[in-house]
């Protein structure tokens, strides 16, 4: 649990590190936007690759799949729930794709890997990247659309719909790079080491700058603009209520081993992606909203991760 709290502590410590640094004004919102573009298509897409190449084999990716159905059920029932939710509770048009992205999607690695690790041990690592893949394959597909969806200009748009503007949505350079990293995974080919250094270099950089991004909004909005409503207290609902509760429920239908059920209620308890801020922004969605969430996200972690551990270990 000190290695989970000292995660926490390190993420506030580079969103405060982006706070100052535009308090004193070396950064600023031509900053904000370059590192967006950035991430969102250089340094993103190498992280995932990245991943998906050397943190699975081929073997222990098909020895796993059978695991899959209880996230990937899970977050389409989560995502269900929040669509409900978010048309009984009028979330706004301006928000509701990143509401129930944010409901729906977890940090299932920067923050999910290393609070595993340090409950569980190295053991639970394949089981938290089995939840990864499918937080992911729904966070760069149906998150990205749906935040994107957000912009009014781009809702405008729906009704001259066609197929290559929904798969110009879908395959965004971070999904490219994530399937990517899949199928050459599957192949069993070793990734050049140039590569693994370039990716590795390069897409390393994806945290600290998605944080930096983070502290920039905060700035720019204010701590006193930073305030608890209803939406943001649904988002918290989702994230630390909902989502568990329904990985717990349906393990009852698709039973897992108990370790595996363990790693899948944590991941599935995590706070809001760190990359959200950057996609609301970058897609002219509600970034002070998703700022807001991820925030309040962060700090109500410390609470409920004792209350999850009690509950369900």
């Amino acid at each position: 649990m000190i290695t989970a709290y000292l995660n926490i502590l390190v993420v506030f410590a580079i969103i405060f590190l982006g706070y100052m640094l535009t308090k004193k004004q070396w950064f600023d919102n031509h900053i904000a936007n370059v590192f967006s573009k950035l991430v969102l298509n250089i340094t993103l897409p190498l992280s995932m690759f990245l991943n998906m190449t050397q943190k699975f084999t081929r073997a222990e990716f098909l020895e796993l799949f059978t695991g899959l159905a209880l996230p990937f059920v899970s977050i389409i029932v989560t995502f269900l729930i929040s669509m409900v939710y978010s048309r009984f509770t009028r979330v706004p048009d301006t928000r509701k794709g990143s509401f129930r992205t944010m409901f729906t999607a977890a940090n299932t690695i920067f923050m999910g890997l290393p609070v595993n690790m340090a409950i569980f041990g190295e053991k639970a690592i394949p089981y938290a990247l089995l939840y990864y893949i499918c937080n992911t394959t729904f966070f760069f597909t149906v998150g990205i659309m749906l935040i994107s969806r957000d912009n009014p200009n781009n809702r405008l748009e729906k009704a001259n719909f066609s197929f290559e503007k929904l798969l110009k949505q879908l395959l965004s350079p971070a999904i490219l790079g994530f399937f990517v990293g899949i199928l050459w995974m599957l192949t069993d080919m070793a990734v050049p080491k140039p590569m693994i250094d370039f990716s590795s270099y390069v897409g390393g950089m994806t945290t600290a700058l998605s944080l930096f991004v983070i502290g920039i909004i905060i700035y720019q909005t204010g701590f006193k603009n930073l305030k608890m409503d209803k939406d943001v207290a649904g988002v918290m609902l989702g994230r630390y209520i909902i989502s568990p509760l329904v990985v717990y429920g349906l393990s009852f239908i698709i039973p897992v081993p108990s370790l595996m059920l363990k790693v899948f209620i944590l991941q599935s308890a995590m706070p809001v992606q760190n990359a959200l801020p950057i996609l609301a922004k970058g897609y002219g969605a509600d970034a002070e909203f998703a700022t807001t969430s991820l925030t309040y996200s962060i700090i109500l972690y410390t609470a409920f991760i004792f209350v999850i551990l009690t509950l369900f270990f």
